[in-house]
């Protein structure tokens, strides 16, 4: 009896730690800001302590004015930093080494008009002139109903 419990409880302890796994051991968890004004402040965020990394490297990006320094520290092995968005809108993917030799990528958009498609056919200029009527066909004159098929408003 207890040594099916023990297998029981070994079993559900397994099962548990496979449900609290990452799902790739590759895979770094941390957090950048997903939209962002163009010239805006970009935020990043890794917890080395709960699924995230020691970063080894600065945040590097197309869509930064300069990469993101690692400034700040706290609980959980935390790392964080600031950086400033570019001017031209898009999508942007951003990247760093954790000091354990995995790399951590993330992507985010700079908002803004988007650039006009290059296959969209431009659409022929609309007419300033108000639509005629079809001269095809004339318009039948509608003689208004008068006093003498409603009544003349006595009761009668």
């Amino acid at each position: 009896m207890v040594k099916k419990t023990l297998i029981g409880l070994m079993a559900a302890s397994t099962a548990t730690l496979a449900l609290a796994a990452p799902a790739s051991a590759a895979e770094v968890s941390w957090g950048l800001t997903q939209h962002v004004e163009p010239g805006g402040q970009v935020d990043a965020e890794t917890h080395a302590a709960i699924g995230g990394c020691g970063p080894a490297t600065p945040v590097t990006s197309a869509g930064f004015t300069a990469p993101l320094q690692w400034t700040e520290g706290g609980n959980y092995g935390r790392a964080g930093g600031h950086t400033t968005a570019i001017k031209k809108p898009g999508r942007y993917t951003a990247k760093f080494t954790c000091s354990d030799g995995r790399v951590a990528t993330g992507s985010f958009v700079i908002l803004g008009t988007p650039m006009p498609s290059r296959t969209a056919k431009p659409k022929p200029p609309a007419s300033s002139r108000p639509a005629t009527p079809n001269p095809a066909k004339p318009q039948v004159a509608v003689k208004p109903a008068g006093a003498p098929q409603t009544g003349d408003g006595s009761l009668g």
